[in-house]
């Protein structure tokens, strides 16, 4: 039993995936940001556009 409770505490298998999980987690996060960021500047970046042309005159 003991050499059972050994080798459990000595495994870091676990400890791995816990690392790989928190880390997928912060790269999604960081790509949910950046994703929210782009699509702000591009509705505003099409809204601009939308009012030049409109305020255009035609000849």
């Amino acid at each position: 039993m003991w050499h059972f409770i050994k080798n459990f505490r000595a495994n870091e298998d676990g400890a791995v995936s816990v690392d790989w999980v928190v880390l997928t987690a912060s790269i999604m996060l960081f790509a949910g940001v950046v994703a929210t960021l782009v699509k702000t500047g591009a509705e505003d970046g099409g809204q601009d556009i939308g009012n030049q042309v409109a305020g255009m005159v035609t000849p």
